[in-house]
């Protein structure tokens, strides 16, 4: 699905993405035929020669043409995120497969904590996740991507513009779910969220690693489900933190609601201006 995307570049700017970029001043225009003048996003690729054998993306022209895109991501990621920060709204990019939790998450948290928050949801089809959000009085709206197996930076900015952004604390962007692709695209986001449930399995944190190294924390999610599962959780935090020393990891489970204050209590420390 995604052999000419740029997926398979790797990045080596930054380790997590998103927290570092910084944006000139411009023009907040909201006309989508807009373009704007930014300073060069710090996340643009300083090593993007680097590959896996994929021979389609070998040629200069090619590699021409996914560098310019994903620039230009970049370039729009930094937009996004002076968009948020201009609304004093901390933005978090939640990442995981499907199925590990990320909407159910976002539904019962609302039980958990006063900070207001929306939700950018993408998924390849339906609007059945925004649809679930809604009907809990959370603030939603679906990004339906088509094919494509992850968001980018366009796709939520466009979303922003549908969302009524004054007095939020904080937008959450549901990417698609996916453990490789998503971790290559900066949407805006200030921090990453990656959920890893039980009934994945340990395994698929060294698996699939660039993920869970752009992680600022892991939810690791349906915990209430161990006793049914073969999820050594110790061996799950030893990877986590040989991959990635500076990512928290919180246990969670819906059903539990201690670490789902947890949750709640990461999430006030780790917005703008809580530090």
């Amino acid at each position: 699905m995604c052999k000419d995307c740029g997926c398979s570049l790797t990045r080596h700017d930054h380790d997590h993405l998103g927290a570092h970029s910084h944006v000139d001043s411009h023009d907040h225009s909201h006309d989508h035929g807009h373009s704007h003048e930014h300073g060069a996003s710090h996340n643009s690729l300083h090593g993007h020669s680097e590959l896996h054998t994929n021979p389609q993306l070998n040629d200069k022209k090619t590699l021409s043409v996914i560098h310019k895109i994903l620039d230009k991501n970049d370039v729009e990621a930094g937009h996004n995120r002076a968009h948020f920060e201009a609304h004093n709204i901390t933005a978090f990019n939640i990442m995981s497969s499907p199925g590990s939790g990320k909407t159910t998450l976002l539904e019962n948290l609302k039980e958990y904590t006063k900070l207001n928050y929306a939700v950018i949801e993408g998924d390849l089809e339906t609007s059945r996740d925004a649809d679930r959000l809604i009907a809990k009085g959370i603030t939603a709206y679906q990004i339906q991507t088509g094919s494509a197996c992850h968001l980018d930076a366009f796709m939520v900015h466009g979303a922003l513009h549908h969302l009524p952004l004054d007095g939020l604390d904080i937008c959450f962007v549901e990417n698609v779910g996916n453990l490789v692709c998503p971790a290559s695209y900066d949407v805006g986001t200030h921090k990453n969220i990656v959920l890893l449930s039980v009934p994945e399995g340990d395994d698929k944190i060294e698996k699939y690693p660039v993920m869970f190294r752009r992680a600022d924390v892991v939810f690791i999610t349906k915990c209430d489900l161990l006793p049914y599962f073969d999820f050594k959780l110790d061996e799950a935090r030893a990877q986590l933190k040989k991959l990635n020393p500076a990512t928290q990891i919180i246990e969670v489970s819906v059903k539990d609601g201690d670490s789902m204050q947890a949750v709640a209590a990461w999430l006030k420390d780790n917005i703008r201006g809580a530090q």
